[in-house]
């Protein structure tokens, strides 16, 4: 995980801030809609729509464009019909990837993700060919730097007592993981204790990797941003596994 997150801050910098803002309102409108038709439009209720509105309020998406799409879900505005459907297949070098997506056109999508993952090296999979390698997780990034005061020791107390699962170490911050059912709740207790929170949301987790090395890493990499640029891909979950410089060396490259 925490290595496909230095590679998107590098990205992040790289690209045009707008354009990565704009493809991020579309995918959290998109959720907030499907979450709002298939569970109602009181978030008290609905917890996947509650998860939504927490992704569009650390996105500081207008409260106009939320209600627009909870009224689109709901059925009180006239919408586009999203189905949700995933793909499983592989990148180069073995390495296995899931990806979720909301579209209106079933036929179109595949089509394009099955061209995207030709072209890029890789494979489209059948069903279940690689989601048995994953675990539906909660997940929430800690950097040290926004919360230099937090010490290993503390933070694990905090997490356990939250309900968490998991506390990993990292150089420059704190990865914690949670049964997903634990997510919306797991958050506001980390909160409370004045953490600051880089990243958080609810994802699949491998639950082995794949060292990726040499000229895979720069094609694996370059895959992954061609799925997730997809107007029609909300996540793209892989299981590879790149070293800091392997992936410093890329960025460099790209």
């Amino acid at each position: 995980m925490s290595g496909h997150n230095k590679w998107a801050k590098v990205k992040h910098v790289k690209a045009k801030m707008d354009a990565i803002k704009g493809r991020q309102f579309t995918k959290i409108i998109k959720e907030i809609t499907i979450a709002a038709r298939n569970g109602g439009g009181d978030p008290n209720s609905n917890p996947r729509l509650r998860s939504a509105l927490q992704a569009a309020k650390d996105a500081n998406m207008p409260k106009d464009n939320i209600d627009r799409a909870i009224k689109k879900g709901t059925g009180e505005l006239e919408g586009v019909s999203y189905e949700e459907v995933a793909y499983e297949g592989y990148a180069p070098g073995g390495v296995a990837v899931i990806i979720r997506c909301l579209t209106d056109n079933k036929n179109r999508t595949v089509a394009e993700i099955g061209k995207i993952l030709s072209k890029g090296g890789g494979n489209m999979g059948v069903p279940g060919c690689v989601s048995f390698m994953f675990e539906s997780k909660g997940y929430f990034y800690i950097s040290k730097e926004a919360n230099p005061k937090l010490t290993e020791d503390g933070l694990t107390d905090i997490v356990l007592e939250a309900g968490a699962e998991d506390i990993k170490v990292l150089p420059d911050g704190f990865e914690i993981t949670c049964d997903p059912g634990a997510y919306l709740d797991v958050r506001p207790k980390l909160e409370a204790h004045g953490i600051k929170i880089e990243e958080a949301k609810q994802t699949m987790l491998p639950k082995t990797t794949v060292k990726v090395t040499g000229n895979d890493v720069g094609k694996v990499l370059r895959l992954i941003d061609s799925i997730e640029e997809h107007d029609d891909v909300q996540d793209c979950y892989h299981n590879a596994e790149i070293s800091d410089e392997d992936m410093e060396k890329a960025a460099a490259e790209a």
